[in-house]
């Protein structure tokens, strides 16, 4: 965990409108329509430059702590390679002892590179606990909140961004599952003959068992969100559910028209940034579906689903086809009753 402390410190001193009315003449908050459709505002999040304020530097310091670690963490998952032929070696020839050592060997180093991958998303748990606290309470809305708070509400966004690209990796790799399936095979074998392991010390019974919880999920960091969030809303009665669910929609708004309107696309600098927004967007929707009651597909949600799978399939189909997936395999109400056939149909 780091030693991580998250604190309620965005809550507990609301920001100087002097500095708040500064921080938007700078430029950061740029207003993108005027009008109100289906009575949510619409605002420009600067994903790009948004800087924090002296209100949210103690919750950013926080989150960017843990935010500092993932690229990292994603560039090893990228380059896991899984111990597959070592392992196949060792079953096909069991009596060979020299073929078992060489893939206990060889799997060993990469079950704690596993070991890390799930403690980060512990980690990415309490940061997104912290970043919800600080955007959902009162006095503010929590599109006062997103609005006045750019920088928390991009750390958000990076959660979202960083949680959806780890997935989609993990769904690539078959490796990873069968890794650790054979490593907990081994161990139990190896306990039933009383030998003891040194790399128990580091993932001992009840970690592998948590561990093996974790990736047996298809998208393991997705559920570690959707988790965190309905967590945060049971454990916050006195908070409306709708101030959690709305700051999740409203997001979800914003990437929707900063995607669809040309006049704002050519603002971001990177190509990279349209992405961002894609993945942000689906995030939150996904986030929404399983926190929301009767979830984001529901005629009464303010979720405008035709409208985001229209500019998902908008984009080049490569780019967009695992967000697709996404919507498809790891929302809760899709497949729901009340969902419409043209949504379902939207999405086949």
């Amino acid at each position: 965990m780091n030693g991580e402390v998250f604190s309620d410190a965005a809550c507990a001193q609301p920001i100087d409108d002097l500095k708040y009315y500064g921080f938007a003449g700078m430029g950061n908050l740029l207003k993108v329509l005027t009008r109100e459709i289906e009575n949510y505002p619409h605002f420009f999040l600067d994903f790009e430059n948004a800087q924090p304020t002296d209100g949210e530097r103690e919750v950013w310091n926080q989150i960017s702590a843990v935010l500092q670690d993932s690229e990292s963490l994603l560039a090893d998952l990228q380059a896991y390679k899984g111990a597959g032929q070592e392992i196949r070696d060792a079953i096909q020839n069991p009596n060979d002892i020299q073929l078992q050592e060489k893939a206990w060997n060889s799997v060993c180093p990469l079950v704690l590179r596993l070991k890390q991958f799930y403690e980060f998303s512990l980690r990415l748990e309490k940061a997104l606990q912290s970043l919800l606290e600080s955007l959902t309470c009162p006095p503010y809305t929590p599109t006062q909140h997103l609005e006045r708070e750019q920088a928390l509400a991009k750390e958000f966004a990076e959660i979202l961004h960083f949680t959806l690209r780890f997935d989609e990796l993990k769904m690539r790799n078959p490796a990873i599952q069968n890794d650790f399936s054979y490593y907990r095979r081994t161990i139990n074998r190896n306990r039933i003959n009383n030998m003891h392991i040194d790399i128990e010390n580091e993932v001992n019974n009840e970690m592998a068992n948590r561990m093996s919880l974790f990736y047996a999920e298809a998208t393991p960091m997705l559920k570690t969100l959707s988790n965190a969030t309905t967590h945060f809303v049971s454990e916050n009665k006195t908070l409306p559910i709708e101030n959690t669910t709305d700051c999740l929609s409203t997001m979800a708004s914003v990437c929707k028209v900063m995607l669809e309107t040309p006049e704002y696309r050519s603002r971001f600098t990177s190509e990279n940034t349209l992405m961002f927004c894609m993945r942000v967007m689906v995030g939150v929707i996904i986030l929404y579906d399983h926190v929301h009651p009767v979830g984001a597909f529901s005629k009464t949600s303010k979720i405008d689903m035709k409208g985001y799978i229209k500019v998902l399939k908008e984009q080049p189909p490569d780019t967009v086809e695992g967000l697709l997936n996404a919507l498809r395999f790891t929302t809760k109400h899709l497949n729901d009753e009340s969902t419409s056939k043209q949504i379902r149909a939207m999405l086949q």
